[in-house]
């Protein structure tokens, strides 16, 4: 596909507002707000006491507001915890998905066709920039690609424009790119299955070392210190027709004690068939070569290489 355009409403969209916003979730996910401007974004990850993430989503300022992205399935519970430890700080936590438009452009000329309609746009990955109502936002990937935010009366004008020399698509593709991207989603069925590290979140600028405590800092800290990580977030292609989805469990005769090798982060259909997945599995079975789906059809993963390298452990 070389350009597409899709609409991301599958993507939830929680607001803090108030005086105390920015140091209320400081203390709360992985990442260093304190980094975060109106013109940087951030990916950021949620964990329980024990370290284990309850969500990952995409941080922006906006207004003076802090905004949360993340798969609308997980907006519920997210926004009842962070409600739940707000006290007596100044802010104020609602679902904003309604109030805001988003969609992405994706593709090799996805800059050119923006630059008919945008005058700015951001030159590096999380690079924020605002255009009136608009907040465009660029991401990561070996594919370019912009989000847009905004109010209906902005996006609605700007999608017929757009979509008339673009096609239209929905937003699986827009998963797909940011599964090649090496970016991970935690759904229903994952969370508290992975530590940050497990799913490569230190590799991609999702968490800070630097910053002081949050909720599960000293096992997250710890891991990394010590060099324990087992497991690892790898992209694969998986052959046939199944696409596999979040929380499927991954096979191989490399695994420890006979458990799962893993499981799948998040999968999505490729064009000629099969699906990419990031896919959380032991180091060991990775290094064999030997993991296969756990169902009927046992498909062997075909490992792909990550837009990054790991480091650091």
């Amino acid at each position: 596909m070389n350009n597409c355009l899709c609409d991301l409403s599958n993507l939830g969209l929680i607001k803090l507002s108030g005086k105390d916003s920015a140091e209320f979730l400081q203390g709360q996910v992985t990442n260093d707000i304190r980094e975060l401007t109106p013109e940087h974004s951030q990916l950021n990850g949620y964990c329980n006491p024990k370290g284990h993430m309850l969500a990952s989503f995409l941080v922006f300022q906006r207004g003076g507001e802090l905004f949360l992205q993340l798969p609308i399935e997980m907006l519920e519970p997210v926004l009842k915890r962070l409600s739940m430890f707000v006290l007596r700080s100044d802010v104020t936590v609602t679902d904003a998905s309604d109030k805001l438009i988003r969609i992405g452009i994706a593709g090799q000329d996805a800059e050119v066709q923006l630059r008919n309609h945008l005058t700015v746009l951001p030159a590096e990955p999380y690079a924020t920039h605002h255009d009136q109502e608009l907040t465009i936002i660029r991401l990561p990937g070996a594919t370019p690609r912009f989000e847009i935010i905004g109010p209906e009366s902005s996006i609605r004008p700007l999608w017929q424009q757009l979509s008339a020399d673009i096609t239209a698509t929905n937003s699986s593709y827009w998963s797909l790119l940011d599964i090649q991207a090496g970016i991970p989603a935690v759904y229903p069925a994952t969370v508290e299955a992975f530590i940050p590290q497990m799913v490569n979140m230190q590799l991609i600028g999702g968490v800070s070392f630097k910053k002081g405590c949050y909720c599960g800092q000293e096992i997250i800290a710890r891991t990394q210190n010590r060099g324990t990580l087992k497991r690892r977030m790898y992209l694969a292609h998986i052959p046939g027709d199944k696409i596999p989805t979040a929380g499927d469990e991954l096979s191989s005769p490399s695994a420890e004690h006979n458990k799962a090798a893993g499981v799948v982060v998040d999968a999505q259909p490729v064009a000629g068939g099969g699906s990419d997945a990031l896919v959380m599995i032991q180091i060991a079975c990775f290094e064999a070569n030997d993991v296969c789906t756990r169902d009927d059809k046992g498909q062997q993963l075909d490992f792909q290489s990550l837009p990054y390298a790991f480091i650091n452990g």
